[in-house]
């Protein structure tokens, strides 16, 4: 049958990315509005501790999602996903007018309000992993990348945003003549809290209505069976047969066309792709754990030593090394287990200098220098960037399972997700081990 159009395979391209976008951009815009929003909120600068406690309650997502695959088995991802998306817009529209709304609880002052809407956004964000990975297992896997580059978005345009509005912009005093500082003066953003979080509403609702696009583009899915297509997870080799799936669309064949193409493999080699899949939901586990949980939290450690500027390029440009490794990825894609393994241990490496500058901190090496400025910032940059290209490169190869392999691929990304956050937790909150240093004063100076 003959191809489809270039222009078609390009507005499917670009509506499975921004499918992607929406998948934790709520929780992310959160995040980068933090430094506003603690201004006026009780909590104060405890409030991150609140939502990192949220975002692992937010995992409660998960057994929701396994709940209805068991009461509605067969009724593929569509119910779920809208369920998702819909949570996802209404609770991020709400925290535009109620995000400052305080309550009394218990004889003290809580932002209820807020902290309630993460909640029920962090829910749809964790849930976002086991509904749209699977959805994607009925397009061929340079779709999955796409979505991933989406996903990638999803970090880097709440952070754009975040420096448009103008967060964490100060001025230091002169030097004083008596050695005492002055307190740095601080820039009021360029617009409010709740523009920026009805501005994020409106990236939610245009990644909900390119679903909905996808949905009137795309044949239907095949149905599968409620026992799935077999034990344990299939997984695409290296050879031809994996080359020639990548070519295969739903856009060229009808569904029935493409539910039989799926190859059948022999025990033996059943047994070997097990094991593969094995290694390759290990490795998105680990990745995710050091991007999603144990990374973040020392970020500002390693970064703000160095200033301002080098904290936000490397925030800003971490962000957009994710869509950029995903866009590598299409053009060429690692299939070995053991090159993505070498990748990962390349990406720990830049991970342990990043984990010794925050353990350093507030006086790590070449503070104070413009080579200081310049490492940290390449180094979360390829760091990002590498563990990014890991984590689509070993969805991609998780893909020839069909949609139970992507299933166990979106639990892998958030039960790692959740490991490295728990890690992280008592060293940077209980026992505080690593040291935030203060703006405008200089405590490296022997």
């Amino acid at each position: 049958m003959a191809a489809p159009p270039l222009g078609h395979l390009v507005l499917t391209h670009l509506l499975v990315a921004l499918f992607g976008m929406g998948s934790w951009a709520a929780i992310n815009g959160i995040w980068v509005e933090l430094p506003v929003v603690v201004k006026d909120l009780p909590e104060g600068w405890s409030l991150p501790s609140y939502l990192s406690v949220l975002v692992a309650l937010g995992n409660l997502g998960l057994l929701v999602v396994t709940l209805w695959r068991r009461l509605a088995p067969g009724k593929g991802e569509r119910a779920p996903i809208q369920v998702v998306q819909a949570l996802s817009v209404v609770g991020t529209a709400l925290l535009a007018p109620l995000w400052w709304h305080v309550t009394t609880v218990a004889g003290q002052v809580h932002s209820v309000a807020f902290l309630a809407l993460a909640f029920v956004l962090a829910l749809a964000c964790c849930a976002s992993n086991v509904t749209f990975l699977p959805f994607l297992s009925h397009l061929p896997p340079t779709f999955l990348r796409s979505f991933f580059s989406g996903q990638g978005l999803s970090a880097l345009l709440p952070c754009v945003l975040a420096l448009v509005q103008g967060v964490g912009r100060l001025e230091c005093p002169p030097a004083p003549t008596n050695g005492t500082p002055g307190p740095p003066h601080d820039f009021p953003e360029r617009f409010p809290a709740s523009t920026f979080f009805g501005t994020l509403t409106a990236l939610l609702v245009i990644s909900a209505a390119a679903f909905q696009g996808l949905l009137l583009l795309l044949p239907s899915p095949p149905s599968v069976p409620a026992g799935g297509p077999g034990p344990g997870l299939r997984v695409g080799t290296p050879g031809a047969e994996e080359e020639e799936e990548e070519e295969a669309s739903p856009l060229q064949e009808s569904p029935s066309q493409v539910a039989s193409s799926t190859p059948s493999p022999d025990l033996a080699a059943h047994r070997l792709l097990s094991a593969r899949g094995a290694c390759l939901l290990g490795l998105l586990a680990i990745t995710n754990a050091l991007t999603n949980g144990v990374l973040p939290a020392v970020q500002s450690y390693s970064c703000l030593p160095y200033g301002r500027l080098a904290y936000h390029l490397a925030v800003v440009l971490g962000s957009a090394a994710n869509p950029l490794a995903c866009f590598l990825a299409m053009g060429v894609l690692c299939r070995s287990l053991a090159g993505l393994g070498s990748l990962s241990l390349l990406g720990m490496l830049f991970g342990a200098y990043l984990m010794t500058l925050a353990v350093l901190s507030p006086c790590p090496p070449l503070v104070g220098t413009a080579a200081g400025v310049v490492l940290v910032v390449v180094s979360w940059v390829l760091c990002l960037g590498v563990f990014s290209y890991v984590k689509v490169a070993a969805s991609s190869l998780l893909h020839g399972g069909g949609q139970p392999a992507l299933l166990a691929a979106g639990v892998a990304i958030q039960v790692g997700s959740l490991l490295g956050a728990v890690a992280m937790f008592p060293p940077t909150s209980i026992y505080h081990v690593f040291q935030s240093g203060k703006d405008c004063v200089d405590l490296c100076s022997s």
